[in-house]
């Protein structure tokens, strides 16, 4: 348990001992650190309720409190201003040195998480919105530090009308391929007609002549039909598609430190469609309309339009509502999950409140399963608007990391060559991109500066790792492994320890709120505090004992925090750089 969160404890006890009933005491940052290191705000609430003069409600608490704090004043109308005895932050923080987990207060009632991110579609190229996948990645792994289950998915958009239009344009370059052929009894190729970089030309062109010929549409329309019933020519085209579009992806995620528990794709719930639509079926929700069977999902009540869903064609067909609902059915047979989280583009938020109605209405979903989605905004050029190759085009993820790659390995020492080099420059250009991905609220549209976030200076991931780099550099020279905090009143020090009492509160906002920004701004907070200290004092020449050997374990208290921290961002650190 945290220093915070016992402290907590201790105050909501020693503050209903005296009369006064509250729930849970929280204990703030100060808004005034001249006066204290912490506030306790109750005493103006306690007034309106018992009747009291707030100053003699907080006089009466601060009197009460035991020696963990010094310096107990009131300031204003009744906040009490508190800071931590010296020596219980040496002992709470010397448990911490070589432990993680002492700053997280872990959740009570174990939870299983399904996570929905990555999104990538087949037979498309990753673009620069598909860095967002970061989110999910971090909130994957952050799940897990509180000891809770976490499920990655990737969820590939395999099963839909891109490889339809990449089909009808395969049809046009080479018709007399067998897979078109209907008469064909004989043994279809096993490689691929088309490369992963053909696909990359191809499905642009087919998409552009989709808005430009009807016809053409509606034949790629077809062919999506038909690989979704299996007709054999068509489905063994569409299964090389896949399998020569899914590596060049997992390529890309696997650069990005970006991993997944499992890899289902929206073909992987077809054994579920079915169900699912019998399911809706017998509970009398669906009924046809124009030829589409619907779920009619809308509320007197509603202020704004809500669409039905769309779930079958009079030919069969299935549609992307139809896959949604068959993968919820899928994940909760598979992992009976507490929560569904899905990171997805914001401007899909009404499709999917769509989608959790439809559960809801059917109970497809039980009431206790939270099915959550949490959009982000998008990745933005210097213009403010959406990031474009300088011709205009939407650009693939590849060349952004290229453009990052290229601006960060000639500022590598020169001393680091071959693949150590080679090395060091995708761990940077990871951090790079994933820093500047992570560091603004999930929500808010982003403008990517590659010249502010390639820098050594500010709220970069280079700044972090550098930092970092710095702290091991030091430990592998001077530490033993075995220092402890023993002096602690140099300021640079004390401001380093009161900060990391607050990081079990800033680790809890980031899963409570689902945003990593909490995170990436306490890594610059840290990192910033601790060049400070280190620019202040000389640590190894300084000639006191024990405040070298503190100098050495804040050290290593702040580089496993840090280290561990870039780790649930998905960010690695470097020997040197």
């Amino acid at each position: 348990m945290s220093l915070i969160r016992d402290t907590e404890k201790y105050l909501t006890k020693t503050i209903n001992d005296l009369g006064y009933k509250i729930e849970y005491v929280k204990l703030e940052k100060s808004k005034l650190p001249e006066y204290g290191q912490y506030q306790i705000n109750v005493a103006m609430q306690f007034a309106r309720s018992y009747g009291k003069n707030p100053r003699d409600i907080a006089n009466e608490i601060a009197s009460s409190l035991d020696s963990r704090f010094t310096n107990v004043n009131i300031q204003g109308p009744g906040f009490i201003n508190v800071t931590f005895a010296n020596e219980v932050l040496i002992e709470s923080l010397n448990k911490a040195i070589d432990n993680f987990s002492e700053f997280v207060d872990e959740s009570e009632n174990k939870k299983t998480i399904v996570l929905d991110y990555g999104g990538a579609n087949i037979a498309k190229t990753l673009h620069v919105g598909h860095l967002r996948c970061n989110i999910g990645e971090a909130m994957r792994r952050l799940i897990k530090v509180f000891g809770d289950t976490s499920i990655g998915d990737v969820h590939w958009g395999d099963f839909g009308t891109p490889i339809g239009l990449v089909i009808r344009e395969i049809k046009e370059m080479y018709p007399d391929l067998p897979y078109f052929d209907e008469t064909f009894t004989g043994e279809y190729p096993k490689e691929s007609p088309v490369t992963n970089e053909e696909l990359g030309i191809i499905y642009p062109k087919a998409s552009q002549r989709k808005k430009e010929d009807a016809t053409y549409a509606a034949e790629a329309l077809q062919f999506t039909e038909q690989f979704q019933k299996g007709i054999p020519g068509i489905k063994a085209l569409w299964r090389h598609i896949v399998n020569t579009s899914k590596p060049d992806c997992e390529e890309v995620y696997n650069f990005l430190n970006c991993h997944f528990d499992v890899s289902y794709g929206e073909s992987d719930a077809k054994e579920y469609v079915e169900p699912v639509i019998k399911f809706l079926n017998d509970k009398g929700l669906t009924e046809m309309s124009d030829g589409v069977l619907i779920m009619p999902i809308a509320n007197a009540d509603d202020n704004k339009e809500m669409p039905p869903l769309l779930l079958k064609k009079s030919d069969g067909s299935i549609l992307y509502d139809t896959t949604d609902l068959a993968t919820i059915m899928q994940r909760m047979r598979d992992f009976n999950p507490d929560a569904i989280w899905y990171f997805v583009d914001e401007r899909q938020s009404l499709h999917f409140e769509q989608t959790f109605r439809g559960c809801r209405i059917s109970g497809l979903v039980p009431d206790t399963t939270d099915l959550k989605f949490y959009g982000f905004g998008t990745i933005n050029g210097l213009d403010g608007k959406p990031f474009k190759t300088r011709d205009g085009g939407v650009m693939s993820l590849k060349e952004l990391i290229k453009m990052v790659y290229e601006r960060i390995e000639p500022k590598i020492k020169d001393d680091i060559t071959g693949e150590e080099r080679k090395e060091v420059a995708k761990k940077l250009t990871v951090a790079t991109l994933k820093y500047a991905d992570l560091l603004p609220y999930r929500k808010t549209d982003y403008i990517f500066d590659i010249d502010k976030f390639t820098s050594f200076e500010g709220k970069t991931g280079i700044y972090a790792v550098y930092t970092a780099t710095r702290m091991n550099s030091i430990i592998n020279k001077l530490s033993n492994g075995n220092e402890l905090l023993k002096e602690i009143d140099n300021p640079d020090v004390l401001d380093i320890l009161v900060k990391l009492t607050e990081l079990p509160k800033n680790l809890k906002n980031a899963y409570q709120e689902v945003t990593t920004s909490y995170i990436a701004e306490f890594i610059f907070d840290l990192s910033s505090l601790y060049n400070r200290f280190y620019t202040n004092n000389n640590i190894q020449s300084e000639t006191n004992t024990n405040l070298k050997e503190t100098y050495i374990a804040l050290t290593r208290l702040t580089y496993n925090v840090l280290k561990n921290l870039l780790d649930i961002l998905a960010i690695e650190v470097v020997d040197k750089m």
